[in-house]
């Protein structure tokens, strides 16, 4: 076995779990981190945040591995899909299972440094993720799914920090719903007719021509939730200037994605990153008011 054949596998791998495209890692990052300083009070334990972190990173990673093998006898056929390792032939499936697998065990590894509630939690957040890439042959709307996959480390961080889901932290995560079913039917709309000629299920073939509609309601919804946490735990004035400059942001969206073109829309959904950075960036600093 020569090394060219060796670093053509590694490269395969970090495609494969998109090390190279780390804006899926912060999609799950930034909700997460909302959930941690929010359980907190804006004070967590370096061990916490390391391991919130590098579990994000090691989840969302083993859940793309999932996800192409889910998917590998359709995205040969999707534009934006087709160079993938699985659907390019580079790699075989069993392969992709095993990394997904590895990753898996690593981030529970993770997970035993948490008390007994988040361990037992982790169980169900696993079967959630791992049912996701199965979700659009059955849902109309996977990507409210989705949104429950991606947001699962908000009932984690509260389980770790307060031994309990209060309120609070179901607010957070309806809010993440609506944002993930936002950013997500951004994504689906790029790969609009791949998804209808194949006959995958996505909310943006689902809502048709309301799919703009729906994905600023969907918005909308995201921060009046994340007002009424505001409201409820009695943040200060950087938090609504953070929900203000998101607000923003989804606006400027909407100037991409009116046209529905698979740039603008693949624009968008990238751009929801400084997103849900603005939101913890507006938490943090409500904390830190004196």
């Amino acid at each position: 076995m020569d090394l060219a054949f060796i670093a053509r596998r590694l490269d395969a791998y970090e495609r494969l779990i998109r090390l190279d495209k780390p804006i899926g890692t912060l999609l799950l990052l930034w909700p997460t981190l909302w959930a941690v300083w929010l359980a907190a009070d804006g004070k967590p334990g370096a061990g916490i945040v390391v391991i919130f972190v590098a579990g994000t990173l090691l989840m969302r990673s083993a859940g793309c591995a999932v996800n192409d093998f889910a998917d590998r006898n359709f995205d040969p056929y999707v534009e934006r899909t087709r160079l993938r390792p699985l659907a390019a032939r580079e790699i075989a499936p069993w392969e992709a299972l095993v990394v997904g697998a590895i990753l898996a065990v690593a981030a529970f590894g993770l997970v035993l440094y948490l008390n007994r509630f988040a361990l037992v939690l982790s169980f169900l957040g696993l079967a959630i993720a791992a049912t996701y890439p199965y979700a659009k042959r059955v849902f109309a709307l996977p990507q409210a799914y989705l949104g429950i996959a991606f947001g699962f480390g908000i009932p984690m961080a509260y389980a770790a920090v307060q031994d309990q889901l209060p309120l609070e932290c179901w607010l957070l995560l309806a809010a993440n719903v609506f944002y993930a079913f936002a950013y997500d039917t951004e994504y689906a709309m790029v790969d609009r007719a791949d998804d209808a000629r194949l006959g995958i299920r996505t909310s943006a073939l689902t809502l048709g021509r309301w799919d703009v509609a729906g994905v600023m309601t969907s918005y909308g919804l995201m921060l009046a939730l994340l007002a009424v946490v505001g409201a409820l735990r009695a943040l200060a004035w950087p938090y609504y200037l953070g929900l203000a400059l998101a607000g923003a942001m989804m606006v400027y969206h909407w100037t991409l994605i009116r046209e529905r073109s698979r740039e603008g829309c693949f624009k968008a959904f990238r751009h929801n990153n400084w997103v849900g950075a603005a939101v913890f960036a507006g938490i943090a600093a409500s904390f830190a008011q004196p």
